[in-house]
């Protein structure tokens, strides 16, 4: 659900219909989307997000409907069953289990989301914090806790968060699964084990003769991505990773180059790169899904970035220029005490084997070799040409479609 509450805000408002969000709990086999994405639909009909590749958005957005009816959430497994092809289903073979959650005026995911929209920043901004949003997902309950700052989450402090939700005798076991899925960053269904009921409880959510299940969603904010070098080909690619969900800056020493008005989807920084990213690396603001592209075709730029660059823990580190550059920028490299696992790590000529030439094409074909790194593709080839899963591991936090 985090990666649309920013959306969902004027759906919070005073006199607002009340609606429901559909949460992706489990999935196997091929699916189009991972475990917390989700869909929400409102009373009068209108919907945010979707589910599938629109296999199963009609059945989910009845379930929903159904949902604010009753005003008790619901779980629905979606699957493909060759005996009756046209079922609702996902035709691609995989199996969804979507929670379906109404949000009704008063209630505590109704508070949990005001929460959020109003006490988080936005996941793309620099100084954005990390947030979790723990619901539990058996049974009709409608329980929701927000848990800011999830990595430094401590088990005493999330299991009086919890107490109410799950009830005294599974906090403990909770709590200490639902740490561990915090400080990893991780969004995933959590079982804890049930106890002996409580004397006297009647409150379906605190109900200790039956096991717990929880969804836990972790949303970070958006990763980096440094463009270094001002140009057209820097352009493009801005354009292109920001839509991949990164939070995307700009870098250029030239002032007159590094205009902003140029790059209207970045954060435009007039230094020299080397000393940027030293900065941002001392200022904890780069982690290892941070990404650097070295766009700027020149040595004196080249060298000290990548140098720099190369022995930090980053996901992508590219550089431009033909192959004769990448051997020349390798000897630099090699002067500058790169070791040869340094040089391992630099994807240059950067980019995929598309037989690129525009700005455009080059940005795509970056773009794409950014995604294959990420999925930990090392050997790309056109999936006509192979057997494998087609989808990457599911990214637990941020859903990259936000960032701004």
């Amino acid at each position: 659900m985090l990666h649309i509450v920013d959306r969902l805000v004027p759906w919070l408002g005073p006199g607002q219909p009340p609606f429901a969000v559909a949460t992706v709990v489990a999935a196997s086999g091929s699916v189009p989307r991972p475990v917390g994405t989700a869909m929400a639909v409102r009373a009068d009909g209108a919907v945010l997000g979707s589910l599938s590749g629109g296999c199963v958005e009609g059945a989910v957005h009845d379930a929903a409907l159904d949902a604010i009816a009753t005003g008790q959430s619901r779980r629905e497994t979606f699957g493909y069953s060759d005996a009756d092809a046209f079922a609702v289903g996902l035709s691609c073979g995989g199996t969804l289990d979507v929670h379906v959650q109404p949000v009704l005026p008063g209630d505590d995911a109704a508070r949990a989301l005001a929460t959020l929209a109003a006490s988080t920043a936005d996941p793309g901004s620099l100084g954005a914090a990390p947030v979790a949003l723990v619901r539990r997902i058996d049974g009709p309950a409608r329980t929701a806790v927000v848990v800011d700052n999830p990595a430094r989450a401590d088990e005493a402090t999330v299991a009086a968060a919890l107490h109410d939700v799950v009830g005294e005798a599974a906090t403990g076991a909770a709590a200490a699964q639902v740490v561990a899925l915090l400080h990893a960053g991780g969004t995933a269904t959590v079982h804890a084990a049930h106890g002996a009921p409580r004397p006297g409880t009647t409150d379906d959510a605190c109900d200790e003769s039956e096991p717990v299940t929880l969804l836990v969603e972790t949303r970070l904010p958006a990763p980096r991505f440094l463009v270094c070098g001002a140009n057209d080909f820097a352009g493009a690619l801005v354009r292109h990773v920001r839509l991949l969900g990164y939070r995307v800056t700009l870098v250029d020493a030239r002032e007159v180059f590094a205009d902003a008005r140029r790059f209207p989807e970045a954060d435009v920084v007039v230094e020299w790169p080397d000393r940027y990213l030293a900065a941002e690396a001392a200022a904890g603001r780069l982690d290892e899904r941070s990404a650097v592209a070295v766009l700027t075709h020149d040595a004196k730029f080249d060298v000290p970035l990548l140098r720099l660059a190369l022995d930090l823990p980053l996901a992508y580190v590219g550089a431009m220029g033909s192959r004769r550059s990448h051997r020349q920028r390798v000897e630099a490299l090699r002067a500058e005490g790169v070791t040869d696992a340094g040089l391992a790590r630099l994807r240059s000529p950067i980019g995929l084997d598309l037989g690129a030439v525009t700005p455009e094409e080059v940005a795509v074909s970056v773009a794409a070799e950014v995604v294959a790194v990420r999925h930990g593709r090392a050997d790309v080839a056109p999936l006509s040409r192979t057997d494998g899963p087609i989808h990457g591991a599911a990214p637990s936090a941020p859903n990259p479609e936000e960032a701004p």
